[in-house]
């Protein structure tokens, strides 16, 4: 069933995936890579829209030399539709970007802020999920989609939630008490333990004027040049203004910048969508089929002898790769790098980006 008419999906697919390199790259990053199957992670969060929004209501927010190929991976989806960032400046410039361009498209228009990296096992949940979500920012409620912690996760931030405040959609929804960045071990399954706190999924579904008075109260500095944006949105000189003011922007998250001081904030805690952010290599060992000893090969040819729970990533379909007596490992091959790791050590990806970046581009 389609949703209102009133209602919009913007996805943010300007992020770099640098915790997936050396697959994931500037030029190539995560999400337009087809990791767990033959379409991208953006054309997969394309996809599992389709029925309750039409083309037309899906905005797409990037940076101007990724926009290309991703209108050629989604050519359904409208040009205008793809909002560019002249450069990166965090999500709450995302958001802030997709909440004018509505708002001059729709006074009413209320938002899905959806990422173009997320796997879903159980799809049509999700839009069950979110249709809850709609119900409940048209009341006038800022929503979170929070995701059901499954296993202690140093990985994610948290959600605590407070009283019940309404069902919707027969979901049960609850008042944030407080937003809690990454924990150390402990503190995780301490929160697991407790019952009362969802991962943060970083969705978040608001009516366009609500976000807006937010962003007012909050983030005078970003509002001032969001305004002037929204001044010279249908004038010929739009991009101009973009580019010349974009610089300016100090970066920052929506988590930060908006939601851990916002009014009246609602979490609905999701169990059983089968989520998976897809934000590291280990991540992909919960959403690619392994063979009995926990392997896991995609692209070109693996021997394992004697390897267990090792992910072997090979983009060159004629080459061999063999492991022996290796556990826990992840392996990519992209020709020009060879990447070996511990797949507990896999988050220091980011570090090695770091470093390069030391020492000019190459290999980025």
């Amino acid at each position: 069933m389609m949703m209102n008419d009133n209602y919009y999906a913007v996805i943010m697919a300007g992020g770099g995936g640098t915790r997936l390199w050396p697959l994931s790259r500037v030029a190539n990053p995560k999400q337009m890579l087809p990791l767990v199957g033959e379409r991208s992670l953006f054309q997969i969060s394309v996809d599992r829209l389709d029925g309750i929004f039409t083309p037309e209501r899906i905005l797409v927010v990037t940076v101007a030399d990724q926009a290309a190929k991703l209108q050629a991976q989604c050519p359904q989806i409208p040009v205008e539709n793809f909002l560019l960032e002249p450069l990166p400046r965090g999500t709450a410039s995302v958001v802030g970007l997709a909440a004018v361009a509505l708002a001059a498209r729709h006074p009413q228009a209320v938002m899905a802020v959806l990422t173009a990296d997320h796997i879903f096992k159980y799809e049509d949940y999700f839009r069950s999920v979110l249709r809850a979500a709609f119900d409940a920012a048209q009341q006038g409620h800022l929503v979170t989609l929070g995701i059901a912690p499954t296993f202690p996760s140093t990985g994610y931030g948290y959600i605590q939630q407070g009283d019940r405040v309404a069902n919707y959609q027969d979901l049960k929804a609850y008042s944030v008490r407080r937003f809690v960045e990454k924990p150390d071990e402990l503190r995780a399954r301490q929160m697991l333990e407790s019952g009362d706190f969802a991962w943060n999924s970083g969705m978040f579904v608001w009516r366009v004027d609500r976000i807006q008075d937010e962003f007012d109260r909050q983030m005078p500095a970003l509002t001032s040049i969001l305004n002037e944006i929204s001044k010279n949105w249908n004038q010929p000189q739009r991009e101009s203004v973009i580019q010349r003011l974009w610089p300016q922007i100090h970066p920052e998250t929506i988590d930060y910048g908006i939601m851990e001081n916002a009014q009246d904030v609602i979490v609905i805690p999701a169990r059983g969508l089968g989520w998976n952010d897809v934000g590291s290599w280990e991540a992909l060992f919960d959403v690619l089929p392994a063979d009995e000893q926990g392997n896991i090969a995609v692209g070109g040819r693996h021997l394992a002898l004697d390897t267990r729970q090792t992910l072997v990533f090979n983009t060159h379909p004629e080459r061999l790769i063999v492991t022996i007596g290796l556990d826990d490992v992840v392996v990519v091959d992209t020709g020009d790098v060879l990447m070996v790791c511990k797949k507990d050590q896999a988050q220091k990806v980011r570090q090695v980006v770091q470093e390069l970046k030391k020492t000019g581009r190459q290999y980025l």
